[in-house]
C-alpha cells in the first residue's frame, strides 16, 4: 500500500475507543518486546483516561484504503511543566503505528498534531523517549528536528520501591 492509496485520519480517543487504546498499548508492548510487562485494563483507562480527571490525553489515527477505514496507530501525551521555562510541555509517553502501515506518514502526522496542540497550549517544549536499540525511530526523530538529550538519566521508582518511599 502507498501512501496515495490511504487517507489519514486524526481523532481523539473517547470513552468508547479504551479498548482499542488498551490494544494499541498491547501492540507496542509486543514492539518493545515486553509484552508480559502490560498491567493496565480497560477499567483503569477508562478512570484514568476519560474520568472526572483525566491524566492523559490519547489521539487515534485511521487509515482508510479502498473506502474501509482501519485503525492504524495512537498517541498517549500528558502536559508537564518546565520551572527553567516557566511553561508546559507536552510529554509523548507513547507513540505507535501498526506495522502494516508505516511509512506512510501516520507518525509525522501525530507528531505534528502534537506540536500544533503544544503550540496551542502555549508549551515551551515537546519530550518524549526512545528505547536506544529502536533506530529507526531514533532516525525519524532527527529527521523531524529532535535532539537528542544524552546527559538526562531517567530515573524511576515503582512497585515495592514507590510503596516503601512512601512509608518513609
Amino acid at each position: 500500500m502507498d501512501d496515495k492509496q490511504a487517507r489519514i485520519r486524526l481523532a481523539p480517543a473517547t470513552e468508547d475507543d479504551v479498548g482499542l487504546v488498551l490494544w494499541f498499548i498491547k501492540q507496542l508492548a509486543e514492539y518493545e518486546r515486553a509484552p508480559n510487562q502490560v498491567t493496565a485494563t480497560e477499567e483503569l483507562l477508562r478512570k484514568n483516561l476519560f474520568g472526572p480527571h483525566p491524566f492523559a490525553h490519547v489521539v487515534l489515527a485511521y487509515v482508510t484504503v479502498d473506502g474501509v477505514e482501519q485503525p492504524a496507530g495512537f498517541a498517549l501525551y500528558f502536559y508537564n511543566f518546565s520551572t527553567w521555562v516557566g511553561r508546559p510541555g507536552l510529554y509523548l509517553e507513547d507513540l505507535f503505528v501498526c506495522s502494516e502501515f508505516r511509512n506512510l506518514g501516520i507518525g509525522e502526522r501525530l507528531l505534528v498534531h502534537l506540536a500544533q496542540t503544544a503550540r496551542e497550549r502555549e508549551c515551551g517544549r515537546m519530550e518524549w523517549v526512545v528505547l536506544d536499540w529502536n533506530e529507526p525511530s531514533i532516525q525519524f526523530y532527527l529527521s523531524l528536528g529532535a535532539k537528542q538529550m544524552k546527559e538526562w538519566i531517567i530515573n524511576r521508582i515503582s512497585g515495592p520501591a514507590l510503596e516503601h518511599l512512601a512509608d518513609l
